[in-house]
């Protein structure tokens, strides 16, 4: 079954090979103080709603955050909308992550998480997250392509990623990008060299709109209902 296949790779993300720049910690929920909590709530994910064979269509975040995939395991799902949701209790942590708002206000306006997930696959194009120190000495994001070094260092852990994704049973004919800046640009030009996806189709990131265009939370939701609908 995909969830199985999904699983094999989800469960085992190692950098331990990679050489990160000077001062970059490796975001890792999966081997965290959280590891059996996480990789509990992300085998009930999987099992309920990827247990059967249909091809799902990606939509790729960044990376990653602390209070979003980095606490559940889960994509844009903090340990809040991982209960009301998805139904699955959380044990011994608390997380509120505005993108995880509009990601999951977008998923109802979908038809809910079963409706969602029955045609979609959520992840990031790098799976494992990065920090740095910041100030007074507490860890903060770190995104991929934030650090130019940082970012050459993972590209070969993402390209097996990326193939690992396909090869379990993912759509190839169109693609969701999460992040027009930055993000998309990356994927663009990382999908020119390995021409795994035949479309890019590049939405804001629920952090950039809950920030900057939280009056206008409707009409993105509408748009990323929208995309889906066209894919």
């Amino acid at each position: 079954m995909l969830a199985d296949r999904l699983l094999q790779h989800v469960l085992s993300f190692s950098l331990k090979d990679v050489q990160l720049p000077k001062g970059v910690g490796v975001l890792d929920p999966f081997n965290g103080p959280n590891a059996d909590e996480v990789r509990r709530i992300v085998t009930l994910f999987h099992s309920k709603y990827y247990s059967d064979e249909k091809p799902r269509v990606l939509m790729l975040g960044i990376n990653p955050g602390r209070l979003g995939a980095g606490s559940t395991g889960l994509s844009f799902t903090d340990t809040k909308r991982c209960e009301s949701d998805l139904g699955i209790p959380v044990h011994g942590l608390r997380t509120h992550e505005p993108s995880s708002d509009f990601f999951y206000r977008m998923i109802r306006a979908a038809g809910g998480a079963e409706a969602f997930y029955r045609e979609v696959y959520v992840h990031a194009i790098c799976p494992l997250g990065f920090v740095k120190d910041g100030p007074q000495g507490k860890h903060i994001n770190l995104n991929y392509y934030d650090d130019k070094a940082l970012e050459e260092a993972v590209t070969p852990f993402v390209e097996n990623w990326l193939r690992m994704l396909v090869a379990c049973g993912m759509r190839t004919d169109v693609v969701y990008c999460i992040g027009t800046g930055k993000n998309a640009a990356y994927f663009t030009k990382l999908n020119e060299r390995l021409q795994v996806f035949d479309s890019i189709i590049a939405l804001e990131h629920p952090r950039y709109i809950m920030q900057y265009k939280a009056k206008q939370l409707a009409v993105y939701v509408r748009k990323y209902v929208d995309a889906l609908a066209v894919g």
